[in-house]
Order: structure tokens, then C-alpha cells, then sequence
């Protein structure tokens, strides 16, 4: 069964799909939505890669931060994140911006089984009016979270059950393992940076 797509719903619709689906999450006195992010609290350095195509190969500082991903592991790792998600009863998409300038920003769609990652993004990111939304089409990068799927290790180059890796060639991040929403955020900032 195909889950039910929630697509760029409004924070209180947002915040309301987090209390409803998400365990561990409430409100606080102040009416701040308070989440956990389990057994990642912040980033995964040592997890994260990107994937090694000729129109990058030399322009990234490769090494103990900038590791090299196969095309054929990440689509792998996609493929996982992707199945994970349809396996859910509920996936979130987000679609907005990043950057102000309208000369130079990027369309980034945002999809994840967790309300808290839409909503997440929703606030780090520029958010279209709806007239821009109607004509929003196609993603510049696209981002899957599957945070809550263990990554497979197995995968030539992922070596544990977190990845959080980047293509710049099909303009993609897939993330596997790890709930920390920050890792989004990071993932676009390297992205509009290089």
C-alpha cells in the first residue's frame, strides 16, 4: 500500500502530524514542538559522503571529511531510502528555496516519513508563496530522508548504519541512519556554497 503523500502542509498542520504520529513528541508550556532525534544528537562526519563523478572529482578536498561514494553505492543507498519511504504510511514533501535572491536560489524538494523533518526544513528554508508554488515544477535537489532506516553497510563505501551522502551530479542527498535534522540543513548549505 502506497502511503498517504502530505504535501507542503502549514506549520500547525505540521506540528499537529508530529504530536499524532511521532512518539516522544509534545509541546512545551511555551507551545516550542519538542522532538528527539534518538541516538544521533548532532551530526555524523565520519558517515558522510560524496559521490565521486568526473565534474567533481577535482574540485572536492577528498579525505577524512570528504569521502568517495560509487554512483552505483549511492543508487544503492537511494534505492533503500526510497523503498523505506514507500513502505510508510505517511510521507511529508516539502518544497521551497534556498537562498533570498530569486536570481540565484535553488528549488529543494525535501521528502521524509517524519513530520518533524518537513517542518524542520520548512523553517531553515525560503517558503514559495503559493503563486510560486503552482509554478515551483520540477526540484533543483531533492533530498530523501529515511533517518529512521538504518543504512547497509554491506553497500561497497558506507561503513556503518549511518550515511548521509551527496550527489552532486543528480543533485540529491540521501540520508540513512540518523534522525538529526541538521544533516539536511548541512547538506544544502554545502550545496548552495560550492
Amino acid at each position: 500500500m502506497a502511503p498517504i503523500i502530505h504535501r507542503n502542509l502549514t506549520v500547525p498542520e505540521l506540528v499537529q502530524w508530529a504530536l499524532k504520529l511521532e512518539k516522544d513528541t509534545v509541546l512545551s508550556a511555551r507551545g516550542t514542538l519538542c522532538v528527539l532525534s534518538y541516538a544521533k544528537t548532532g551530526r555524523s562526519p565520519r558517515d558522510k559522503r560524496v559521490v565521486d563523478t568526473d565534474d567533481v572529482r577535482s574540485n572536492v578536498d577528498w579525505g577524512s571529511v570528504n569521502m568517495k561514494l560509487s554512483e552505483e553505492s549511492f543508487a544503492k543507498a537511494k534505492k533503500h531510502a526510497i523503498d523505506f519511504l514507500n513502505s510508510r504510511e505517511h510521507m511529508f514533501v516539502v518544497d521551497c528555496f534556498a537562498g533570498h535572491d530569486e536570481r540565484y536560489r535553488l528549488k529543494v524538494r525535501v521528502i521524509t516519513a517524519r513530520p518533524y523533518h518537513a517542518l524542520f526544513m520548512y523553517n531553515m528554508l525560503i517558503r514559495p508563496t503559493q503563486k510560486e508554488l503552482e509554478s515551483f515544477g520540477e526540484p533543483e535537489y531533492t533530498i530523501y530522508n529515511a533517518g529512521e532506516c538504518p543504512a547497509d553497510p554491506s553497500v561497497p563505501g558506507i561503513t556503518s548504519k549511518t550515511s548521509v551522502s551527496l550527489n552532486f551530479k543528480t543533485q540529491e542527498e540521501v540520508i540513512l541512519g540518523t534522525e538529526y535534522a541538521g544533516e539536511m540543513k548541512k547538506g544544502i548549505l554545502t550545496v548552495i556554497s560550492s
